[in-house]
């Protein structure tokens, strides 16, 4: 059975996945996007969007670790977008693909939780957006499907990743504890993680964040 696995998943000193007032303009809320900045500086984050660059040091390898053995992505409707209520409720909602453009970096079945039902995206490089009004854990057995072997990504966000630790659906979490303080927003509450179902495995100090291991006891 293919393991759900949580990677490269930034959270702020004090404990914030996103910033607060999410919107168009600011997707990770008001200083949400400095919580991405170890990743902004990686060699692979330059190599993927075919800029040249980039440090290959400790970051470098924990973000390209995030990538191996994926076969399909789980992720809530805030990650895929800042859409809410109905698809067809305006111009922006009917149209909205993503934020990724047309060739999204999946490459693979992407599974996006919502309270309203769209019909699935067919992207470009095998990306194919899949719209899941059922639940976190029919959504887990259709990418369970869809990996074919492979392990499942929980991409978040915030609420999604809470959502599956608590139901003790996570196999194994990379949190990358960034230097910053965003004070309010989405806050991932990860000290409640260890001692109720998961142990720290293994501790880095990388060159823009501390990474951080934990897995399912």
């Amino acid at each position: 059975m293919s393991r759900l696995r949580v990677h490269n998943f930034s959270v702020s000193i004090d404990g914030y996945g996103a910033g607060v007032n999410q919107s168009l303009e600011t997707p990770l809320g008001v200083g949400g996007e400095d919580l991405h900045r170890w990743i902004f500086a990686t060699e692979f984050w330059h190599a993927r969007t075919e800029e040249h660059g980039g440090s290959h040091g400790v970051d470098n390898a924990w973000l390209q670790a995030g990538e191996v053995g994926i076969g399909a992505t789980i992720m809530g409707r805030n990650m895929f977008g800042p859409i809410r209520g109905p698809w067809d409720a305006d111009d922006l909602a009917a149209n909205w693909r993503g934020w990724w453009g047309e060739n999204p970096p999946f490459g693979h079945d992407v599974f996006v939780l919502t309270h309203h039902a769209r019909d699935p995206l067919v992207m470009e490089g095998g990306t194919t957006f899949h719209f899941i009004t059922a639940g976190l854990e029919t959504a887990l057995e259709l990418a369970q499907s869809a990996a074919h072997g492979q392990d499942v990504r929980l991409g978040g966000g915030v609420a999604t990743i809470r959502e599956a630790v608590s139901t003790g659906l996570v196999d194994e979490l990379h949190l990358a504890r960034v230097p910053i303080h965003l004070g309010a927003g989405e806050s991932l509450a990860i000290d409640n993680l260890v001692g109720a179902g998961y142990r720290v495995d293994s501790t880095e100090l990388g060159e823009g964040a501390m990474h951080v291991r934990l897995v399912r006891v």
